[in-house]
């Protein structure tokens, strides 16, 4: 067993996994959940994911505490559980940015900052809620932290032993390579996918469109089923970043655009080409 007691702040799909996870690999004690829909808590605990809920006090009595929260929440969330902290009791964070969760962490957390572990799990769905939870979500998927150099090493290994129990590959970045990193490959698809819908869906002739759409549109839109609060907060959260993918692939739409305007043909498959093998020499390292 790594520990006691974990608290989970968020008993979703990451939430819920993380805790499901942990519990089939007889890794944790007791597991608490914390959130703000009772109804949600009450299934979380139906499912087995949570062994109950719990308020702010008993969470800060756990020996690590995981956030699985809307990446804009952070400092609030922590704010309220500084009070209630034991000694050495670790956070950890599963948001997708991390230079402004670590800055509310450090005013959120104060001299307890260093207890503090970022972290960013690379696994998810479309789908959300305590139902969604699975125990093999993280198997074989990427996990990066991203501490910084007044992180405790001890609360670094206890959040790398936790995610290591769950299955997954953890890795270290720091903090401003990841947001670049995520912002090209994470960030940007899903603005393109939810832009895409919701052009198409403001069209007044657009229940012909989607009459029509198939299994293209719904592979390409899937990521457009996610979860529009916690997405608002990453666009935010990471602003210069995208700003910066965006401009990039805006230059590639254009590029495409006057291709196909000027009927050139070469320019084309050129650049289908291209895309094409730099997508299967990618695919040649996934598991799936």
């Amino acid at each position: 067993m790594i520990i006691e007691k974990l608290a989970i702040v968020g008993t979703g799909l990451i939430g819920g996994s993380f805790a499901l996870a942990l519990k089939q690999a007889g890794v944790v004690g007791e597991v608490l959940g914390i959130g703000r829909n009772a109804s949600s808590l009450a299934q979380a605990q139906t499912l087995g994911l949570i062994d109950r809920a719990a308020d702010w006090a008993a969470a800060g009595q756990a020996d690590c505490i995981l956030l699985a929260i809307p990446v804009g929440d952070t400092e609030a969330v922590l704010t309220q559980l500084l009070p209630h902290l034991k000694p050495g009791a670790v956070i950890t964070d599963a948001g997708s940015t991390k230079r402004n969760v670590i800055a509310a962490a450090r005013a959120g957390l104060k001299a307890r900052f260093g207890d503090f572990v970022p972290g960013h799990p690379i696994a998810g769905s479309e789908q959300s809620g305590p139902l969604a939870a699975r125990a093999d979500l993280f198997q074989a998927k990427k996990v990066v932290l991203t501490p910084e150099p007044d992180t405790h090493a001890s609360a670094l290994a206890m959040v790398q032993a936790l995610w290591g129990a769950t299955g997954a590959q953890v890795e270290i970045l720091d903090a401003v390579l990841h947001d670049r990193i995520f912002a090209a490959v994470s960030h940007l698809p899903h603005l393109a996918a939810f832009a895409l819908v919701d052009e198409l869906a403001c069209r007044a002739d657009s229940d012909a469109f989607f009459r029509f759409a198939a299994s293209g549109f719904r592979d390409f839109t899937r990521i457009a089923g996610s979860n529009p609060e916690m997405w608002r907060d990453i666009a935010v959260a990471n602003r210069e970043a995208l700003l910066i993918e965006l401009d990039a692939y805006l230059t590639a739409l254009q590029a495409l655009r006057q291709s196909v305007a000027v009927d050139d043909a070469d320019a084309l498959l050129e650049m289908f080409s291209r895309a094409r093998a730099a997508r299967e020499n990618w695919m040649k390292t996934q598991d799936v």
